[in-house]
């Protein structure tokens, strides 16, 4: 069975369009067509249902789709393997990040990466939670940087550094008059959160029933930049994470940063893989680098932001 046409067929089954799935596997539509015809003649089934403006999977194509995934994983699998025997460092590692995290971390770690491996390719994948899970369930993905929790059975958990949060507030606000803020100075108010699917904002919903708060329901920002500019034009207030007020993060007019009170609210990042990984002996090497940060990098700093 041809490799080709079961990639073409995941791609297709991934975007449902295949004129964007030949694009994505960089070749014509005609030919990515024919390999799925091709494959479809193969296994004597209908794979796909075609129309002019509707791709969709038959039942047992779905299920086809499916192992078809497990066996371009294990393809991988067995090019990581070979990767292994020789230098693991060399070559390419693809790495899941998700939005609130990679703008804000990625510029401590990425410098002393390339000193370390300067052979080492990153590709890096900026999704939300839900969807790096899936991508590194399909080996789409060598690791991912992640927090916790993280439940999926059959995956290592190296856990890296906690991260506190912040509050962020326009300079006029009663709370920004404070040194330090404790949970019960949110009792009653609103914040600003992220919209559905970013796992800072389960964080935030979390804290806001520890603290008696609750979310503005009349705006949803769709990134952590968003919220930023929404608390300069004094929208509001909300949580951030202490690294995307730390250099070389600008700072912005009007938004005011106070730190919380010991014990702060605080997140867990940790880098995660599948336990079948051939990476697994490399991985758990570069957690170790991962956790070597400046050591006042999540210490409170400047109020501004």
């Amino acid at each position: 069975m041809n490799l080709r046409a079961l990639q073409y067929f995941v791609k297709l089954a991934d975007l449902r369009h295949f004129s964007k799935a030949a694009e994505a596997c960089f070749v014509s539509q005609p030919t990515l067509s024919t390999q799925i015809k091709k494959l479809e003649d193969e296994l004597g089934v209908q794979l796909v249902e075609r129309s002019p403006k509707n791709i969709m999977l038959t039942p047992v194509g779905m299920e086809i789709a499916d192992r078809a995934r497990l066996v371009l994983s294990d393809i991988d699998q067995l090019k990581a393997v070979a990767r292994r025997s020789g230098n693991p460092a060399k070559g390419v590692l693809r790495l899941g990040l998700f939005p609130t995290l990679a703008p804000y971390f990625l510029p401590h770690v990425v410098p002393s990466l390339r000193r370390l491996y300067p052979k080492l390719r990153l590709q890096l994948a900026e999704e939300k939670t839900d969807i790096i899970l899936r991508m590194l369930r399909q080996g789409e993905l060598d690791a991912a940087l992640l927090a916790l929790p993280v439940h999926d059975e059959g995956l290592e958990v190296e856990p890296l550094f906690e991260e506190p949060f912040v509050l962020a507030l326009p300079e006029r606000h009663p709370l920004a008059s404070k040194e330090q803020i404790t949970m019960h100075d949110l009792s009653g108010a609103e914040l600003l959160l992220l919209e559905e699917g970013h796992c800072m904002r389960e964080h935030a919903l979390e804290v806001c029933a520890l603290a008696d708060a609750h979310e503005r329901v009349d705006f949803h920002a769709t990134s952590m930049e968003t919220l930023r500019q929404m608390v300069a034009a004094d929208v509001g207030i909300t949580l951030m994470p202490i690294l995307a007020i730390k250099p070389p993060m600008a700072t912005t007019a009007n938004v005011e940063i106070r730190y919380f009170e010991e014990p702060a609210p605080k997140r867990t990042i940790a880098l995660v893989w599948r336990s079948s990984s051939a990476l697994s002996a490399f991985l758990v090497e570069l957690a170790g680098c991962l956790k070597d940060l400046p050591p006042d990098l999540l210490e409170p700093g400047p109020h501004e932001a």
